[in-house]
């Protein structure tokens, strides 16, 4: 669901008069290094094209020029991870003051009203990417901790709630600027690597919202064109699901999941019956995920002769990254499982899952015995069943 936003925009407004077509941006890099050049790259469909370049002068000042005809995305960058996306009209006159290692939160910034906007949600966005960020530190520090299960649980209860904070927020953003191109670009915003703060399942009528609002105002935007296929989509694969499922009931039969191996092989969860099964769901992208893999390492080696098996199954968004995870994290001898499809995953309306890790543990049968077991419950729950 989630793709570049690296496109070109076109606007069927119409300008009269005078008004000059020329865009300008012009600042100063406060701090910045002798023989700085900063750069100007166009967004296109799934490319950036550099367009223009300046050499900072030795007092810290630039200043780019750009002829427009529509509203258009630019990126102004100084390196790879320092750059600042901006919304371009013409007419617009730039003023801004930054420092010289972050671009994407400018001191000061008047003259565009579609990057001002966007400055306003990269500053709120950096907040809570601060506080996401702080989890890790504490986890590292209970490494030998024996409480450890239980701080992984505040954590994994911190974590969400810094994303429900920065998701509200954004839903109000949106709601404020919903005529604005800047909407659609809030729809795909990170407060960690994918980890994604409008979650398209969740979150479909503001995907939704959004489509109609610029589908109407932008017809012949390709940004907003892309939108409306993803929306159209998503709308199909929703009507293609079988009815929902009661999957989280104790004693229920978990729903069939029939999905591909990394080596392409299709592995249905019906087939691991006969043994006790913990059908868990993950992404290398969820940071409690990864930091619960050690645990099932553990339960594995305890209890796989016994007849444990676990059918492993990714929300990643690319095949390297799931792969890559499995690798990292030792993960390869039990099954594993995915479509590789993110939050559109065919698994997340048919188990209702709203968040990762979740996981539920299945007897001999396929049915459900327990959910959400982690760490020392886990191995708990097996030794019961199966010493």
């Amino acid at each position: 669901m989630i793709k570049k936003f690296c496109l070109f925009i076109i606007t069927s407004v119409i300008f009269f008069g005078c008004k000059s077509n020329m865009a300008e941006i012009s600042g100063t890099l406060m701090k910045h290094q002798p023989g700085t050049y900063i750069y100007l790259e166009e967004l296109f469909p799934e490319q950036l094209k550099r367009v223009d370049s300046v050499m900072v002068t030795s007092d810290g000042t630039f200043k780019l020029e750009r002829e427009l005809s529509n509203p258009t995305f630019y990126l102004l960058k100084i390196t790879e991870s320092n750059f600042l996306t901006m919304l371009l009209e013409p007419g617009d006159k730039i003023i801004m003051n930054t420092y010289y290692d972050s671009l994407s939160y400018p001191v000061s910034l008047k003259g565009s009203a579609g990057t001002e906007l966007m400055v306003e949600y990269n500053i709120t966005l950096r907040g809570a990417i601060k506080k996401f960020s702080t989890l890790n530190s504490i986890y590292m520090d209970n490494m030998n901790n024996p409480e450890l299960p239980k701080v992984i649980e505040s954590l994994d209860s911190m974590a969400q709630n810094y994303l429900n904070e920065i998701n509200i927020y954004t839903k109000n953003y949106i709601d404020r600027n919903i005529t604005s191109l800047v909407s659609l670009v809030a729809l795909y915003q990170q407060i960690a690597p994918n980890v994604y703060v409008m979650n398209p399942n969740k979150d479909l009528k503001y995907f939704i919202k959004v489509d109609s609002s610029l589908s109407k105002n932008y017809p012949d935007n390709a940004l907003v064109s892309s939108l409306h296929d993803q929306i159209q989509e998503m709308a199909a694969s929703i009507e293609s699901q079988p009815a929902e499922t009661d999957a989280a009931g104790a004693g229920s039969e978990a729903p069939e999941i029939s999905l591909p191996t990394p080596e392409g092989d299709t592995i249905r969860l019906s087939s691991t019956r006969g043994s006790v099964v913990l059908l868990d769901f993950w992404a290398s992208w969820c940071l409690p995920c990864r930091k619960e893999n050690p645990n099932l390492v553990k339960a594995y080696n305890l209890y796989s002769k016994k007849g444990f098996q676990i059918y492993q199954v990714s929300l990643d968004k690319t095949k390297e990254a799931w792969i890559k995870g499995i690798k990292d994290d030792q993960l390869g001898k039990w099954i594993h499982v995915s479509d590789v499809r993110y939050w559109n995953s065919v698994v997340v309306p048919l188990y209702k899952i709203e968040s990762i890790p979740t996981n539920y543990l299945l007897d001999k049968n396929g049915r459900i015995i327990a959910s959400n077991l982690r760490g020392e419950q886990l191995e708990k729950k097996l030794s019961e069943i199966l010493d």
